[in-house]
């Protein structure tokens, strides 16, 4: 038996288009301390994880599986520029990571791979799971 490809809905396309945005305005302080970035990623895990940020992030995780069948929704997946990827790079530019364009997509990688354990067992992202994640970052 042959699965047929399921046709796009508009209320799901919307969904997956609404689920990447992110208002113009953000922007995010360059951390200087290895505190202050944990302390940003602190607060970004909690916002994907609750309101607003979790229906976002639902979204976006819906799109994710959509794009197995679907390869056009993967561009909304995309990485995109934005004020805290660039605080990251800059961060890590400047403890003297030399691979800083690879250690940034794999350290934000992996903390959306702890939003999504989050999402999925109604926990939080422990703080002590980012520190491991920024100390390998810097190694």
């Amino acid at each position: 038996m042959t699965r047929q490809p399921r046709p796009r809905s508009a209320a799901r396309s919307a969904l997956c288009m609404q689920g990447d945005r992110k208002p113009a305005s953000v922007t995010a302080p360059r951390p200087r301390t290895v505190e202050e970035l944990v302390d940003g990623m602190v607060l970004l895990a909690r916002h994907r994880l609750t309101g607003k940020g979790r229906r976002r992030s639902l979204a976006r995780y819906a799109c994710a599986v959509e794009s197995v069948r679907d390869p056009e929704l993967r561009e909304i997946l995309a990485p995109r520029e934005n004020a805290g990827r660039e605080a990251v790079r800059l961060f890590l530019a400047g403890h003297g990571v030399t691979d800083v364009e690879n250690r940034t997509h794999t350290l934000l990688t992996c903390m959306d791979g702890l939003v999504f354990d989050g999402l999925v067992s109604g926990g939080e992202v422990p703080r002590q799971a980012l520190e491991g994640l920024v100390a390998a970052a810097l190694r």
